[in-house]
């Protein structure tokens, strides 16, 4: 491929050498670097890839993309652009032929329910005879293949290379989830979304945000790059988002008055039953994931789905058939114990408390609740999951998460702040805990067990280790019943 046409849409200068050469792959880490690779030069928040430009010239790349000067000894050319984070997620588009041009693509953003919903479309796109791709936390997905996922939403040239497969494998549409990290460091930059999803916005992800307005307006940024805005507008930052979205715009919620709408709404321990009305005609809908919000995630996945021109017949097949690993996932169904143990991801205030609400209205005896605060991350929102644990939970195991570089117990002492009342343990060790809520189980109790969900490790000081929390349980009822 030749250098200009990797660079097309993309205002640059040529500091040294030709547009003109041969180029053999695109990379962003100069430890991937070889021959006649094209080094995209990224400044990150630790690391700036600047600074590698001359390690990636003596690997043999041909070219170095910039921002900021570079003093290059060798004979690879130089080219300057203003910002090359947008002009990765551009080039790698243009070199793997502009793939997402290809797909029909549904982007979903929101504090909440991103990961359900996509799982919610992926099934209900499949019941309609689609070949679907999914890009998202858990995993990403060719159809049924399945591919390893290292972040919610991938670098643009991972993204674009796995849009690529997508097309070349007889995929139709992809659901992708598009995190607010994705949005600020441009790796959707490009990308037209045939329909975008707001779920909600509820605090989290300060420590990379710095203020709810910077993380609600880079939510905003996946709207101005979609041909329909599908929102929430039960949500106080949906309702927002109408008014600041421009383009075409439809509503869901539980109000007769939004496009998508849910009415008579049956909660149980199993799952939820609703009526979901579009256009003047409604289907009943048994859902296998309890939730009042799984409600909300299911109308807006409906939403997207009716609009690719699914039927609500199909709508229904789908989500009826959805299995989400990690969220409201009930684990206990396998074992005659006398009461309820549930994995779910949540690892916010609002994700949280919306777990426990659910729990507690299918909960006949007790509600246990064990969860931690990840380290690393959002310091503010520690005290407050300790008081939402303490207060909407009999009893609260406050225990370690993923404490990555700070001390587990620091962490305790944070969320410790926002706890007023005395119905808590704390119990660093996290398999400790979980073995603990079990010991103080009774029958009818429900235990929540709050914050890796379908996460099977634990990401320490010096190391990452397998921590697959339903292979516990199962060791942890073996061991004591």
């Amino acid at each position: 491929m030749k250098l200009k046409d990797l660079l097309k849409g993309i205002e640059y200068s040529i500091i040294k050498g030709s547009n003109d050469i041969n180029i053999n792959k695109i990379q962003y880490d100069s430890r991937m670097v070889e021959k006649d690779d094209v080094f995209f030069c990224i400044q990150g928040f630790k690391v700036d890839g600047h600074r590698y430009a001359q390690k990636a010239a003596d690997c043999g790349a041909a070219v170095i993309v910039c921002e900021n000067e570079v003093d290059i000894n060798g004979d690879c050319a130089i080219v300057r652009v203003s910002d090359s984070r947008k002009s990765l997620a551009l080039a790698s588009s243009n070199y793997f032929d502009d793939p997402s041009k290809k797909l029909k693509m549904i982007g979903i953003t929101g504090t909440n329910g991103k990961t359900t919903s996509t799982y919610m479309m992926k099934s209900i796109l499949e019941q309609a005879g689609f070949k679907v791709g999914l890009v998202g936390t858990i995993a990403n997905y060719i159809g049924d293949k399945k591919i390893p996922s290292h972040r919610t939403t991938p670098e643009s040239l991972e993204l674009n290379e796995l849009f690529n497969e997508m097309v070349n494998s007889g995929v139709t549409h992809c659901v992708m989830e598009v995190s607010s990290h994705s949005l600020s460091l441009d790796r959707v930059y490009g990308i037209n979304f045939n329909e975008g999803i707001f779920t909600n916005l509820t605090q989290d992800h300060l420590d990379f945000h710095k203020t709810f307005e910077n993380y609600y307006n880079a939510k905003l940024q996946l709207f101005k790059a979609s041909e329909t805005s599908i929102i929430n507008i039960d949500d106080e930052y949906g309702k927002r988002a109408f008014e600041d979205i421009n383009g075409k715009r439809l509503t869901f919620g539980l109000d007769s008055d939004t496009e998508v709408n849910a009415k008579n709404i049956n909660i149980h321990s199993k799952g939820i039953e609703f009526e979901l009305h579009y256009k003047g005609k409604s289907v009943q809908i048994n859902l296998n994931i309890p939730g009042k919000y799984n409600v909300y995630n299911a109308l807006g996945s409906a939403a997207a789905c009716l609009l690719e021109g699914v039927t609500l017949e199909q709508v229904k097949a789908g989500l009826e058939s959805v299995f989400v690993p990690g969220r409201c996932e009930i684990v206990s169904k396998n074992y005659n114990i006398g009461f309820e143990i549930i994995v779910d991801y949540a690892h916010s205030p609002d994700s949280l408390e919306n777990i426990l609400k659910t729990a507690r209205e299918f909960t006949k005896g007790r509600l246990i609740c064990v969860f931690g605060c990840g380290g690393d991350r959002d310091k503010t929102k520690r005290p407050i999951m300790g008081n939402a644990a303490a207060t909407l939970s009999d009893i609260a195991v406050v225990t370690s998460d993923n404490p990555r570089s700070e001390e587990p117990i620091r962490i305790i002492e944070d969320i410790l702040e926002g706890i007023k009342t005395d119905n808590y343990v704390v119990v660093e060790n996290r398999r400790e805990a979980i073995k603990e809520a079990v010991k103080l189980a009774k029958k009818d109790d429900v235990i929540v067990i709050a914050g890796k969900g379908h996460e099977d490790y634990q990401e320490l000081k010096d190391s990452v280790i397998h921590f697959d929390e339903r292979e516990i349980i199962a060791d942890i009822i073996k061991e004591l019943f």
